[in-house]
């Protein structure tokens, strides 16, 4: 009993690690896994971003190219910069010996960080990076206070800063409003992240979609098969009620001159 209450214990403590990491409510993003179209820009923002320190280990470029629809000519001429093969697992050129001395650490393969973190997390991490002059790199994050990387889509984004402005107030979860106009009852907040005008490429809203992709991509990178996974459980499911039918109809037809 008490080696079952110990794995139980470390099975839950990364969720509780987690929740007190980030300290905030997350953002909801809307992930779907049908989407190719999303998944591809996805890919290519991981390439393009997140594969100078990250790789995807236990994925291969043959299978995403397939999965997503992307021809394999194209996917070696503009997802792949290492001169990797079209059958090779999505590995960086970066030696993690070298990776240690210049980070301290080597990053972390990121093919399954969406179903270890959640895509809730990873959605709010990414949009979550502010300006921080103490920090070596010179951003912080709400979501992962004290982070040891740099805001690769700063470029994308611009630069964002926490400053205050007005807030509606909210008490368990209810807006508030003025019982005698019925007006929103504001306060100062002083932990709010605001983009500079101008100093990033896309707007706030296209930078959401932009993120959305690329976690969308690290969800499919994480579990290749969910969809396939379902489709089969459904018919699982099917088989089964179809076949309750029959097994009840023969039981009955069994016991029916048994008093």
């Amino acid at each position: 009993m008490k080696k079952l209450i110990a794995v139980f214990l470390l099975a839950v403590m990364p969720a509780f690690s987690f929740a007190a990491e980030h300290g905030l409510e997350l953002d909801k993003v809307d992930i779907d896994l049908t989407d190719k179209a999303a998944m591809q820009d996805g890919a290519r923002t991981f390439a393009n971003y997140c594969m100078g320190c990250h790789s995807a280990k236990f994925q291969r470029y043959e299978r995403v190219a397939d999965d997503l629809g992307i021809p394999h000519e194209l996917m070696l001429e503009k997802l792949v910069f290492t001169g990797a093969k079209i059958g090779d697992h999505m590995q960086i050129g970066m030696k993690p010996s070298d990776a240690k001395t210049w980070f301290g650490a080597a990053p972390p393969d990121l093919t399954l960080v969406a179903r270890v973190r959640g895509t809730d997390w990873l959605y709010t991490y990414l949009r979550s990076f502010y300006e921080d002059p103490s920090r070596p790199y010179g951003v912080n994050n709400k979501v992962f206070p004290n982070v040891g990387m740099p805001n690769v889509l700063v470029g994308l984004q611009g630069n964002q800063v926490v400053g205050c402005k007005q807030v509606q107030t909210v008490v368990d979860g209810k807006k508030q409003f003025d019982p005698l106009t019925g007006s929103p009852l504001t306060h100062e907040a002083c932990d709010q992240l605001t983009i500079t005008p101008n100093s990033g490429t896309l707007t706030a809203e296209q930078f959401d979609e932009k993120v959305k992709n690329l976690v969308t991509f690290l969800a499919y990178s994480a579990n290749p098969v969910k969809l396939e996974s379902q489709r089969i459980g459904t018919y699982v499911l099917l088989y089964l009620a179809f076949f309750f039918v029959f097994a009840y109809l023969l039981k009955r037809e069994y016991w029916k001159d048994v008093h």
